[in-house]
């Protein structure tokens, strides 16, 4: 398909605004940078309010595809090659452009930029580096950016843009290579985490240089210690130039923005961490792999975050499954669960699930099923229990269970005063005791519980299963309001 290139901006915004609502890895920005003088925007916790629609994607940031157009065929993708759809692509300076004026507007507090792939990865990828580049050099603008990794393109080019970008992603998208070969006939594994791997050695020497490895306990892959243990990093202060990047036919910008060493002292490479994306539900694999896979990509790959995207069949193609009951959305919510208690909970994979029981209980959370599985564990002393397994109460979070560690040294806790600290006490109350006693006779049976547990449960399924979902939210009509 050719790009249409006489189309208005607002035209543009709407169709690459469309193309980027299915991903979903968008988040709160973890990097705490503030407002300095000269520049506009910060990229502070608290500053990105972020407003998330059913299907998770985070309003507050301005979710935009640089360009429609691709050179992949991937089957379950609203862009690709074969679909007969009007292309097009935005020019670094429009994405400026749009970026500021919304964030004048208090539109936005950050930006999300993604890309279809437009002639070559390193040339899509340069379009990105010279966007950002626009964004920090010439607007000043210091606010949250989290752009996308193109898979396969030069390094060089993936590294600079590091330098510029907040959170950086690289999209998995299917859990197994099979599942890629099936339906993402051009992508492989090996592109795929060949950047994944490239930015968390970065994170890494960056981490390194500012002492920061021996201080938080770091523990690194054998990969990335090799790499570590090379002489030097190619943008670190007094190391010598990296190698050029391939100039592409003459369009190369690199002539025009003075890419020489861009990183000093005060910069940073990706400093709020990178994430990546899987589609539930559009091949065959089970909860357990798919949890497997996570756990894999955490302590591998250091990644902050996995988001889950419940299949949307948006092309009509015979590889694609049939989903009469629409986008797997509770499997996608107690995927989302189960990764929680991975990465703050201390779970493993293993303990949520396993082969001979590959998916999880569509009526209860997976801390709730844990724990049922696992009575013999169960009543916990609120007032002697170690912090690893109040975490693992139903009803305590990770708060909660801090505030209790620390209010029992000065008294006995009852469940008055853990209703106040923030337990939930209409999970909780089945599997704790505050001195000894419950908080009234409960049979200790695993349908006795389960039967109690599950009404709660029931009800928020059928929100998720009823509720109206993958509408693209407007700028415009967030409050139903016409368009002057």
């Amino acid at each position: 398909m050719l790009i249409q290139e006489n189309l208005s901006i607002e035209e543009k915004l709407r169709i690459l605004t469309d193309g980027a609502k299915y991903d979903v890895a968008c988040t709160s920005s973890g990097v705490g940078r503030a407002g300095k003088d000269g520049s506009l925007g910060n990229s502070r916790i608290d500053g990105l309010c972020h407003s998330f629609a059913p299907d998770g994607r985070c309003i507050s940031l301005l979710k935009i595809l640089y360009t429609n157009q691709c050179i992949h065929d991937c089957r379950y993708c609203i862009n690709r090659r074969s679909n007969d759809t009007v292309r097009t692509a935005f020019t670094p300076e429009e994405v400026c452009r749009l970026t500021m004026e919304f964030y004048r507007r208090n539109y936005i507090e950050g930006l999300f930029l993604s890309s279809g792939i437009l002639d070559t990865p390193d040339y899509t990828m340069e379009q990105l580096y010279r966007t950002l580049y626009l964004l920090r050099r010439e607007y000043h603008f210091n606010g949250y950016i989290h752009v996308k990794a193109i898979p396969g393109a030069d390094p060089a080019l993936i590294e600079r843009v590091g330098f510029l970008a907040d959170r950086m992603s690289v999209n998995l998208e299917l859990p197994t290579a099979e599942g890629l070969k099936k339906l993402a006939p051009g992508k492989t594994r090996e592109k795929i985490l060949r950047p994944m791997r490239q930015i968390q050695i970065g994170i890494a020497r960056q981490m390194e240089r500012e002492g920061l490895l021996e201080r938080k306990g770091a523990v690194l892959p054998d990969a990335v210690k090799k790499a570590l243990g090379t002489a030097g990093t190619a943008l670190a202060p007094g190391a010598p130039e990296p190698p050029r990047p391939r100039v592409l036919q003459g369009r190369s910008i690199y002539g025009n923005y003075g890419l020489g060493r861009i990183s000093n002292r005060k910069e940073y490479f990706v400093p709020a961490g990178q994430s990546t994306q899987m589609i539930v539900g559009a091949t065959p694999e089970s909860d357990y792999h798919m949890i497997t896979v996570a756990e894999a990509l955490y302590q591998n790959f250091g990644l902050k975050r996995v988001f889950y995207s419940a299949f949307v069949r948006v092309n009509e193609d015979s590889q694609l499954p049939d989903l009469p009951g629409g986008p797997p959305l509770l499997r996608e919510h107690r995927l989302y669960q189960a990764d929680w208690l991975l990465r703050y909970y201390g779970f493993t994979a293993s303990e949520l699930l396993s082969e001979a029981r590959p998916n999880f209980n569509v009526f209860l959370d997976p801390k709730c099923d844990w724990a049922l599985q696992n009575l013999g564990q169960f009543p916990v002393e609120v007032n002697r229990a170690s912090y690893a397994m109040l975490l693992r109460v139903p009803g305590i979070g990770t708060k909660s269970a801090m505030r209790i560690v620390a209010a029992r040294k000065r008294a006995a806790l009852r469940f008055e005063d853990l209703k106040k600290i923030g337990v939930v006490l209409k999970r909780a109350l089945y599997f704790i005791t505050c001195s000894g006693r419950m908080m009234y006779p409960i049979r200790m049976s695993e349908d006795s519980i389960a039967a109690r547990l599950i009404g709660e449960e029931r009800r928020k399924s059928l929100d998720l299963e009823q509720s109206g979902l993958y509408r693209q939210m407007s700028m415009f009509d967030d409050f139903h309001m016409e368009r002057a």
